[in-house]
């Protein structure tokens, strides 16, 4: 079994290796793909994520990570609408369950005009390759495999990595080991262990 760190150095060689950015041998497939990384590993995930980021910038292959947490959208968005501060006022005065399920309506997730799926489409370009982070701040409100399901309609042939907190076995996610997300088939494992 490989150590994290040890999957975390085989990540550059594989996102820009061409067969990646084409998305070769996955059957024409939207090519998603999932780190999966132990929880207690969190930072070190994320340290190594901005030094991907800084070092496909400096390429010269013309790529660009774009990394998206999922928590700082929901975030941004629920500002942007002005619900964050009518969210912290409702959790005064009602229960968590009630808020979690106003901010998911707020939020439009699943539907056509789902507001995490537009903010990812309207700020990526072509050559991006798309970075899902954040995956573990934002539950409950947002489950891993709803956005997996729902973003290939709008970015299409781009490459997606999520970096998820806990286990994938190419069937089944399991938030922090232990939580149950759902099955989810189209996704690839990045780097096996």
């Amino acid at each position: 079994m490989k150590s994290i760190n040890e999957r975390l150095d085989e990540i550059l060689p594989k996102i820009t290796n061409t067969s990646f950015r084409e998305n070769k041998g996955l059957g024409n497939e939207v090519g998603y793909h999932i780190f999966d990384y132990e929880p207690e590993y969190e930072m070190l995930v994320r340290n190594h994520i901005e030094f991907l980021k800084e070092r496909v910038k400096s390429d010269t292959t013309n790529q660009r990570i774009n990394e998206f947490d999922l928590y700082e959208m929901v975030l941004e968005i629920l500002d942007e609408k002005g619900y964050l501060q009518k969210n912290f006022v409702m959790e005064q005065k009602k229960d968590s369950e009630y808020v979690l399920n106003a901010t998911r309506k707020s939020l439009r997730l699943t539907l056509n005009n789902d507001l995490i799926i537009k903010y990812i489409a309207d700020r990526v370009q072509q050559n991006d390759i798309i970075f899902i982070t954040g995956v573990g701040k934002v539950f409950p409100i947002i489950r891993s495999h709803v956005i997996l399901n729902n973003l290939f309609k709008a970015v299409k042939q781009i490459p997606v990595v999520m970096f998820f907190p806990g286990r994938y076995d190419g069937q089944e996610l399991r938030l922090f080991g232990e939580i149950k997300d759902d099955n989810y088939y189209r996704a690839f494992q990045l780097v096996d262990y």
